[in-house]
Parts: structure tokens; C-alpha cells; sequence
């Protein structure tokens, strides 16, 4: 039996992780959480397996805050999708455009802890790009704002490589607190950060129509039973505008540090939405209004990084075609 695993990519984000297996796509969607018992502080459960107990999000920003619950989700993970319990897969992961040296060093020992024979890092922005159907090896500009659970990183590419990004802490989770704070607010009832974010994806992407509802359960402080609260969508856009106008800022100072070429080309290609945060109401529109320039959803916005490191796993020489771009993120182990 061979101990040579199957080329992987791993998208680790701070809500989910997303495995790629070459020649088959995507392979595993599940959260990037780990439960603890309550009493002994001992693993009982990962990602889609979690029950009750200690939840804890061992990722932020795409680089583990806790290395040691990471190393063993993501050998929980890699152990479900590959048949052969001691194999090891060579691995594709992001690294975010920011990080530091000590950062990408802990990312590389994190894969190799968790079994991988080798690895390669890839910058955030260039898969995120790449899964979002843009070609990054163009001269033309291009700008990839994505909003995660904790962040919102925004990037302008060329060429393959990034020539300004920014990142913004809060990210979508800064958008569901507000969400807590109105029904706290205007209702006096408690609403879970889960539940505000599953209200805000059933609200939807599209601006219209304005009068629309959108029902959530909260807990009364005094009784502790739940009850439903109905939200106007309108009274949720404009509870969520401080956080959002912190994205559109950030986007519009990215924009202000290109060259005048490349930020002549946005104003005409545009800029493609991708993460949850994506699936906020109103938010293209009013990138559109601040950056003056086009801004579109990506097909599909939770996948597009998993997506774009599977093209460097499904095609090899991807990564050496892109080695200029590549080379920052350090020599591979």
C-alpha cells in the first residue's frame, strides 16, 4: 500500500474549512470548529460532528490561533477524505497576503504536523482570484474583496500577483453583532451570533424589495424561553451600515494606493465580491456607489478559494508558470 496521499488543497477559514481532492473538486465543507467536554476540556467533536459543549473557532484570518486544535482538525479532516489512514497527501493552502514570516513558518509546520509530505502556500488573493474566474496573469488590474467570518481582505492583482491589499478586522461577524445589538435594542431579547448570521443569508444578496421580513429566534433574558422576532430587512440594512461603511473605506483606499494604470482599469473591470459576507443585502450596491466602477458576486463566493487552490492541484504546472508571483511566500520544505 502506498504511503503517497493524493494532492489536496485545504482552504482554512475561520467559519469553514474546504478540502479539494484533484480530479474531484470539493470534498469537504465543514466548520472550522472544535467542542470541547465541558468537564474535562477533552475533545469530543469537529466540524459538522459538533455537539453540545465548548465551542471553539481555532482559525482567524486564515492562519491558526490555536495551533494545537488546529493540527488536529485538520488531521480529522484530511483522515475523512483519503482512504488510506497513513498516507501522506501533498498539500495546497492559502496564506494570507499580510503575513509574516513566523506566521507562514507556523502555516508550513501546521500541514507537516498534520501528516502532509509536502507543501505549498499560495497567496489568498491569487486563489481567490483564480476561483472567481479572473485571469490573474493579465496585466490588467483586478480587485478581489473578501469577507470573512472575521475579516474582510481586499486585494487589487496583476500580472499574478498583488499590487495593494488591505484587511479589515470584523468582517462579517461585525456585521451579525450589529444584527445582536438591534434585536437586543429594539426587542430586549437575546439573538446568538448563529442565528444572526443565518438571518442575514436568508435575507438575501438583492437590494428589492424594501418591505420585506425576516424571522429570527431570540431568548427572553427574564424567562429564558425562545421567542420569534420579525425584522424589517430595511431596519437590518441600516443596523449593519457602520461595519459595512468600514469595508467600503478599505476598498476605496486600496484603490487610492495603485498606479493610476491599474486603477484606470478597475474603474472599467470592476471588482468581484467572494466569502459570506458576499451574500449580504445591499452590499454590491453600495460598493458600486462609493468605488464608482462595477462590482459582481462571484458565482459561487463561499467556494472560490477552495476553488482556486484546486487549480494549482489539478494543474502542477500552474504553480511554476506563477513561480514570480509565488516566490514571497518562501522555498517549499
Amino acid at each position: 500500500m502506498s504511503l503517497l496521499g493524493r494532492d489536496l488543497a485545504v482552504d482554512l477559514g475561520g467559519t469553514s474549512t474546504r478540502i479539494y481532492a484533484r480530479g474531484k473538486g470539493i470534498v469537504l465543507d465543514e466548520p472550522s470548529a472544535v467542542v470541547l467536554d465541558d468537564r474535562t476540556g477533552k475533545i469530543i467533536a469537529y466540524g459538522a460532528d459538533a455537539t453540545d459543549g465548548e465551542t471553539c473557532w481555532p482559525v482567524s484570518g486564515g492562519l491558526p490561533v490555536d495551533g494545537e486544535l488546529t493540527r488536529r482538525m485538520v488531521r480529522y479532516f484530511l483522515s475523512k477524505v483519503q482512504r488510506n489512514p497513513f498516507a501522506r497527501p501533498r498539500l495546497v493552502m492559502a496564506l494570507p497576503d499580510s503575513s509574516t514570516p513566523i506566521e507562514r513558518a507556523a502555516l508550513s509546520d501546521l500541514a507537516f504536523e498534520a501528516d502532509a509530505r509536502r507543501i505549498e502556500l499560495i497567496p489568498h488573493s491569487l486563489a481567490a482570484a483564480l476561483g472567481a474566474g479572473l485571469p490573474v496573469d493579465s496585466f490588467a488590474g483586478h480587485m478581489v474583496i473578501d469577507i470573512g467570518r472575521d475579516s474582510a481582505r481586499i486585494a487589487v492583482l496583476s500580472s499574478g500577483a498583488a499590487v495593494a491589499t488591505t484587511a479589515v478586522p470584523g468582517g462579517g461577524e461585525a456585521v451579525n453583532r450589529a444584527i445582536v445589538r438591534l434585536v437586543e435594542h429594539e426587542h430586549g431579547l437575546l439573538l446568538d451570533v448563529h442565528e444572526a448570521e443565518s438571518g442575514k443569508r436568508r435575507i438575501g444578496a438583492e437590494w428589492e424589495p424594501l418591505n420585506r421580513h425576516v424571522t429570527m429566534r431570540a431568548r427572553d433574558p427574564d424567562t429564558g424561553q425562545e421567542r420569534e422576532v420579525r425584522l424589517p430587512v430595511q431596519q437590518v440594512y441600516e443596523a449593519t451600515r457602520q461595519p459595512v461603511e468600514a469595508i467600503v473605506r478599505a476598498a476605496m483606499d486600496t484603490v487610492e494606493r495603485c498606479p493610476a494604470e491599474l486603477a484606470a482599469d478597475l474603474g472599467g473591470r470592476g471588482a468581484v465580491l467572494i466569502g459570506g459576507g458576499a451574500l449580504l443585502r445591499g452590499l454590491a450596491r453600495r460598493l458600486r456607489a462609493s468605488l464608482r466602477m462595477p462590482v459582481r458576486r462571484a458565482e459561487r463566493p463561499l467556494e472560490c478559494v477552495a476553488l482556486g487552490l484546486g487549480r494549482f492541484v489539478d494543474d502542477l504546472g500552474l504553480i511554476a508558470r506563477l513561480r514570480n508571483a509565488l516566490a514571497w511566500a518562501g522555498p517549499d520544505k
